[in-house]
């Protein structure tokens, strides 16, 4: 096989960071807050770059929309491995109200633009969780698709992928072209090295814009509010059943 991959990498505040609701309640706090690559896709970028080593993929495209900072983002991308990079730079208000659907609607139309035969999303990004652009992706394609993979193996020109489900594991097989989203045991990504980082700030990174792929972004829901999580109680020590009981029936849970 050769296959064309495209990734998808989305710029996430990074995992540790303690998330921030903005004052008016409109969201999170963004500026001066550090981002990275979303750790789900830097398994989809893995797994892509083990599958070109493996003679299996030809070429690797990554792709990410936002603002010009995603452009960081996509250098990670290349200097993991990818061979070039596709930015579609969306800002300001249209960015915050950017949806899954729209990334989708921006994957199909790569994905014919491209002549892509596999694209690899990492399951969920880590701000939103919505797990919602690759099942959309494959449906706007009419692909089949492969979601939450924790293995994934090529064989006569189909796909074997083992997917992490409630009730265990599942292994099912996809035809090519088809869409597949990367579960956190898939692989254990590497860390780009200091000669590829160098090597990433040559490959080319094409700008494109929603509407040179066709892809109207406006909004289809509206954030009404966000509002920070109920702050746990402090627990209680009991000495016995007979004080647990009585605690609950004080705090009207008995």
């Amino acid at each position: 096989m050769s296959l064309r991959i495209l990734v998808g990498v989305k710029r996430v505040i990074d995992y540790a960071v303690k998330i921030r609701v903005k004052p008016d309640k409109s969201g999170v706090i963004t500026e001066g807050v550090k981002h990275s690559m979303n750790p789900f896709d830097e398994i989809a970028i893995e797994e892509a770059v083990r599958m070109k080593e493996k003679k299996i993929a030809k070429e690797i495209v990554a792709f990410s929309c936002g603002p010009a900072q995603c452009q960081e983002t996509l250098r990670t991308a290349l200097a993991m491995g990818a061979d070039r990079g596709i930015h579609v730079e969306v800002a300001g208000p249209q960015f915050d109200t950017l949806q899954p659907l729209h990334i989708s609607k921006m994957l199909a139309q790569l994905a014919k633009d491209e002549q892509i035969d596999l694209i690899i999303l990492g399951k969920q990004a880590i701000d939103d969780d919505c797990n919602q652009t690759a099942q959309m992706t494959a449906a706007l394609l009419d692909w089949p698709q492969a979601t939450s993979a924790s293995k994934i193996e090529a064989k006569d020109g189909s796909l074997q992928v083992v997917r992490e489900i409630d009730g265990g594991l599942e292994t099912i097989k996809v035809k090519l072209p088809t869409v597949v989203s990367a579960d956190l045991r898939l692989n254990e990504p590497r860390y780009a090295t200091l000669p590829n980082i160098m090597k990433a700030k040559k490959k080319p990174i094409k700008k494109l814009t929603p509407k040179d792929l066709g892809v109207d972004v406006s909004p289809r829901i509206e954030v009404v509010t966000v509002e920070e999580p109920p702050v746990r109680l402090a627990g209680a020590k009991v000495e016995n059943v007979d004080m647990m009981v009585e605690k609950l029936k004080a705090l009207g849970h008995a």
